[in-house]
């Protein structure tokens, strides 16, 4: 377990092109004034019964990770690996090492990914859902470049801890868990196990952003699918309640941006994190 007095500072970022799939490591993160993370979740499968046109919370457009295949009803997608050519707009996804499907974002293209990855989650035993009336054939949505598909209607960055994943690891068995099961953009060391929920409630900069720590991030079954191999193999949820004692299953805080330009501002590897208040 990391009990350091080392300055607490960014280790590991993070952005999810696609909603559900593979993350992309990344040296800086732009953080945009609405919370979100220029590129990540900007692309999403959505349910063929699903609306396409978003609902509405609190003035925002938003769609429910319910309307689309994502970890949570299918955690075999893990199983893919995904790459996005933001410059050329491109996608292609490969299993097993073998590419699957390559496409352009263009109409044509997004019916072809859409039909690669609805044939292979098909085939999964974990997705009961796409065998009911209606739930394909699957859309790609998003233009590929705006973030809208986060968890939360307010977009909200993720944090998390390498403290609290050891500790968590220490208590599944599995002193490697892989920190990308929980699909944080900011992870950050030098802080103690579950240091990070302590600054709910109040302010913190890292480096040219200042972020409001909202409240810890409860926890769904994604978390409970391995992210190389897709299986369900821990016991996530379970384990954070009955041995640290949590209401709610939670693992990483969610945070907004405060008084940021309309360009955003950027978050780097090795920023050290200041809180404020």
């Amino acid at each position: 377990m990391t009990t350091t007095n080392t300055t607490p500072h960014v280790v590991a970022l993070y952005r999810h092109p696609v909603k559900g799939f593979t993350p992309e490591s990344r040296e800086v993160l732009t953080v945009l004034a609405d919370g979100r993370v220029a590129g990540d979740r900007a692309l999403a499968f959505l349910l063929g019964d699903a609306p396409e046109a978003p609902q509405q919370a609190a003035g925002a457009d938003w769609w429910p990770k319910t309307n689309m295949l994502a970890l949570v009803n299918t955690p075999a997608l893990a199983r893919l690996t995904l790459r996005y050519d933001e410059d050329v707009r491109r996608v292609s996804i490969s299993l097993d090492g073998a590419l699957l499907v390559e496409a352009a974002l263009d109409e044509a293209g997004r019916v072809r990914l859409a039909a690669a990855v609805a044939a292979f989650a098909r085939e999964q035993a974990e997705q009961p859902h796409l065998g009911r009336p209606g739930r394909l054939p699957l859309r790609l949505i998003g233009d590929g470049t705006t973030p809208r598909y986060q968890d939360s209607f307010e977009g909200r960055v993720t944090l998390h801890g390498r403290g609290s994943l050891a500790a968590l690891g220490e208590a599944l068995g599995d002193p490697a868990l892989d920190e990308r099961r929980f699909r944080s953009n900011i992870v950050i060391d030098g802080l103690e196990a579950w240091g990070e929920f302590g600054w709910a409630g109040h302010a913190i900069r890292i480096g040219g952003v200042t972020f409001d720590v909202v409240r810890p991030a409860v926890r769904c079954l994604a978390t409970h699918a391995s992210p190389s191999d897709g299986v369900r193999d821990r016991e996530v949820m379970t384990t954070l309640v009955r041995a640290f004692g949590q209401e709610r299953p939670s693992f990483a805080v969610h945070m907004l941006p405060r008084d940021l330009p309309a360009a955003g501002g950027e978050v780097r590897l090795g920023d050290h994190v200041e809180l404020l208040d």
